[in-house]
């Protein structure tokens, strides 16, 4: 797992804010802002933050289903952001997408079997008994019985349809997917099951994946590598057991102490370190460090400098870190 399948470099998404009846301009969202990773080639690297950090504007912008308004994204050595339609469109075979919402995500008129045929029909992949053998294969493979084929989203339940999703996204034998918080819109006692099977399939199908989420207690049990993001930029990226075991972000610590613990003397006694205030409008971010407004150990210079993105790992295994206390607070 040493070979970057995915490069991300200083990648933007930023969406104009209009108003008054000309719908002029007035600002800026900057959703991500200069975002750069690697995701290695078979690895599963999980992207966690709060709601409205900009995960799932990354994992959308990395697959080109929003254009970025600047830096490139490259798949096996090819720049997505420079690539004509036609060209992009055939590569998306081997980039696929599991969305959040399966309520939202299936077309409700469509059957199941037409849906999770759909990138089979598209990429001309096979002869038409193939592509049905084909679908009755990834229905098993998700643990959903072939007979279900003339059936409708409505008549499942939610983990159900999410296993139909992850069906469809396999269906032209992808390398890479984005997860984009496939299990927040399912009940507890099935959101394991669907962090098992996408485990199982990583492992089975040799994938790779970016994980996004906001439960952290599952991204710690699915994810090689944790990627924090605040505020549209990263924070800190490390191995799973760096990150959850030694952070050096003041962000990422308080993310930490935010995980339930079922023992209840243990949750007692663990540090709870303070998450003051909301987040900033990301219409209108503060001058410095983006964390400084609501960080307890922050001081003039964090209010007045952004913190360079610096390695504070061993060579063996990086600890990027963009924080100017990372040393002292560690």
């Amino acid at each position: 797992m040493s070979t970057p399948l995915v490069r991300v470099s200083d990648l933007r998404q930023h969406f104009p804010v209009r108003r008054g009846l000309l719908r002029r301009q007035v600002g800026t969202v900057r959703a991500v802002d200069g975002v750069s990773f690697d995701v290695l080639d078979g690895e599963t690297l999980g992207l966690v933050g709060e709601s409205g950090s900009g995960k799932s504007t990354t994992g959308r912008a990395i697959l080109r289903l929003l254009e970025p308004t600047g830096g490139s994204v490259t798949f096996r050595g090819r720049d997505l952001t420079e690539l004509e339609p036609d060209v992009l469109r055939a590569l998306r075979r081997d980039m696929q997408m599991i969305f959040q919402d399966p309520y939202a995500s299936l077309n409700p008129r469509v059957s199941v079997g037409r849906i999770v045929r759909e990138p089979l029909d598209i990429h001309s992949l096979g002869s038409p008994e193939e592509r049905t053998t084909r679908v009755a294969e990834l229905l098993d493979m998700v643990g959903l019985s072939p007979d279900v084929v003339t059936h409708y989203p409505h008549e499942f339940s939610g983990g159900q349809r999410q296993r139909i999703g992850i069906a469809r996204a396999l269906a032209t034998s992808p390398r890479f997917i984005v997860a984009d918080e496939p299990i927040s819109a399912l009940d507890v006692s099935i959101q394991a099951q669907i962090v098992n099977l996408l485990a199982d399939l990583k492992e089975a199908l040799g994938l790779t994946y970016l994980f996004i989420a906001h439960d952290l207690a599952m991204v710690r049990h699915l994810s090689d590598r944790v990627a924090v993001m605040y505020l549209g930029r990263l924070v800190e990226l490390g191995t799973r057991d760096d990150v959850f075991g030694a952070p050096l972000h003041p962000y990422t610590r308080a993310l930490r102490a935010s995980i339930p613990v079922a023992d209840p003397s243990r949750a007692a006694a663990r540090p709870r370190p303070a998450v003051e205030g909301e987040p900033p409008d990301p219409a209108a971010l503060p001058h410095g460090c983006r964390y400084h407004t609501r960080c307890p150990f922050a001081t003039d210079v964090c209010r007045s400098a952004e913190p360079e993105w610096r390695d504070l790992g061993t060579s063996e295994a990086p600890h990027m870190v963009a924080c100017h206390r990372a040393e002292e607070i560690a």
